[in-house]
């Protein structure tokens, strides 16, 4: 049967999209996977995949033009199928603002995903906030905290909740401003994106009849009854402020984290953050109260009568299920289907870096220049990709794509997983723009203010666990890159020079390479090309 792709939604803000090219024409093949187009949001071009299989039937968009988010894009099914129903019916998407009777068609176009209510007058002042697509292959979002809850005064700009999207957890502020009426999916939880996330209005205004006429690609909302009554009893009194009295704790998700791996009761913390909220500086500067010494010195005494005693085991077997966020399950998704569709191969090679370490600290003894050896590696892994592009490439069944514009991506380590920020065009950065980049970005990362554009688009990615002591590993290729660079640590270790023993420095890294792509002889010569450059950094500087 055919399928109608629409517009996509990729990025928060955008509205519309404009198809800068097709990389497929009416009559080609599609496997799920392929790249359809190159879509121009309003934050950067991207790379859109199908979802689907089948003959590319028609286009709706052709390239150069621009359309509304949900706009019918292309349609995808079996070769020769008759789809003049779908051009007749879903030329353009329609949110329905008539009577419950158009809920009885059977229309088969994939109606656009309404932003706001359907088959029902909404109160004046009264906003439908949905659950947003914060990322191109966003399909459901998990609430992982409100900062607001029902009956709070909300403002343009305040930050409403954290959302886990499948690359990262964010933090979604709200573009209205008015009460809080009514939440639609709560902590922990999660729904399709455009699905009722808030509603906002005039306190007190009844939104019962909303959120039990909402529609999401034509289909109603099951409306949470007890919950909108209680919203619109909570609008008619006082919000009360957050407090921390034991019933309900408002802390980040890292705060919770931190709080647990230290044994701090949260309800004891004082938060600084909006509302009370606790945030991760109120748990680290935490100092527990006098009273908890009494407790302290009542379990030493009776640690040390019970270490006088015979040992009888007593223990039970304790286990804790985490709930899998959406990051974790991409990661696990797209590291599986990379290691077990790519056939990995891994080329190790030992630098030589007291020549790197002479540079960086003449380097840094310049006024205001800070580079690290993660930025070296950076540097000299973009200008070797220039050298061999055949390692900055991409697979596809029909063709390999080289890419010649060199795009890498840095893995950075966040609390739920990991994240690759992407520097563009890194070859034309030098050493201190790569390391103001990456400083910046990481950061952002670390603070869930990272934009999903700027983690798209790589061509070649670095892991580097030198930091944390780790001498050599290997990774999983970050498809659709043809490679990934394993970085260790600088180690100090005899080493022979001119035919003597001298005390050295040196660092080992490691090549995976996708075979399909990249040859043996190909990745080595990329590996000499990338060694020379670490070993003398001058060159690097030309």
């Amino acid at each position: 049967m055919a399928v109608v792709v629409t517009m996509p939604r990729l990025s928060d803000t955008m509205t519309e999209g404009t198809v800068a090219a097709w990389l497929k024409k009416v009559g080609d093949k599609i496997k799920e996977g392929d790249i359809l187009a190159e879509i121009e949001t309003d934050k950067a071009t991207m790379e859109f995949e199908s979802f689907n299989s089948g003959v590319l039937l028609h286009i709706g968009i052709e390239a150069g033009q621009t359309a509304p988010v949900d706009s019918l894009l292309a349609i995808i099914g079996n070769e020769g199928e008759d789809i003049s129903a779908l051009l007749n019916g879903g030329a353009a998407p329609k949110v329905e603002t008539t009577a419950p009777a158009a809920e009885e068609k059977s229309a088969p176009v994939a109606e656009s995903k309404a932003v706001t209510p359907s088959a029902v007058e909404v109160p004046a002042g009264v906003k439908v906030v949905t659950m947003p697509r914060l990322s191109d292959t966003m399909t459901t979002g998990t609430v992982a905290a409100w900062l607001k809850k029902t009956g709070d005064a909300v403002k343009e700009g305040d930050i409403l909740a954290e959302i886990e999207t499948d690359k990262a957890t964010m933090e979604f502020e709200s573009f209205n401003s008015g009460t809080l009426l009514y939440i639609g999916v709560n902590e922990g939880e999660s729904a399709p994106v455009d699905s009722i996330l808030a509603i906002l209005g005039p306190a007190g205004t009844d939104v019962s009849g909303v959120v039990a006429n909402f529609k999401v690609g034509g289909k109603a909302e099951a409306p949470k009854a007890e919950e909108v009554k209680t919203a619109v009893a909570s609008t008619t009194a006082e919000a009360p402020v957050a407090v921390n009295t034991g019933e309900r704790i408002f802390a980040s998700p890292l705060a919770k984290k931190i709080a647990q791996e230290k044994g701090i009761n949260l309800s004891q913390v004082k938060g600084s953050g909006e509302n009370g909220r606790i945030t991760k500086s109120d748990v680290e500067n935490f100092t527990p109260s006098s009273s908890a010494a009494p407790v302290q010195a009542v379990a030493e005494a009776t640690a040390a009568v019970a270490a006088v005693k015979p040992f009888v085991p007593a223990g039970e077997v304790f286990q804790e299920e985490v709930k899998n966020s959406q990051m974790r399950k991409v990661i696990a998704k797209r590291l599986s289907e990379s290691k077990f569709t790519a056939p990995h191969y891994y080329l190790t090679i030992e630098l030589d870096m007291d020549n790197a370490i002479a540079s960086r600290n003449m380097i840094n003894g310049l006024p205001e220049t800070k580079v690290s050896f993660n930025d070296m590696v950076i540097k000299a892994s973009a200008m070797a990709l220039k050298k061999h592009p055949q390692v900055n490439s991409q697979w596809k069944d029909e063709a390999t794509i080289i890419n010649h514009h060199v795009n890498i991506g840095v893995a950075v380590a966040v609390e739920d997983g990991l994240v690759v920020p992407v520097l563009k065009f890194t070859d034309q950065m030098s050493l201190t723009q790569i390391g103001a980049s990456v400083k910046d970005m990481a950061g952002r990362a670390k603070a869930k203010k990272i934009q999903p554009a700027e983690m798209e688009g790589s061509t070649f990615t670095i892991s580097n666990l030198g930091m944390f002591g780790i001498q050599s590993f290997t990774s999983i290729i970050n498809q659709p890159n043809s490679a990934i660079l394993s970085v260790g640590a600088i180690v100090e270790k005899p080493v022979v020079k001119n035919g003597q023993i001298v005390v050295g420095n040196t660092m080992t890294v490691t090549l995976a390479c996708d075979h399909r792509t990249v040859d043996g002889a190909t990745g080595a010569q990329f590996l000499q090309t990338f060694k020379a450059f670490m070993e003398n950094p001058v060159t690097m500087l030309a």
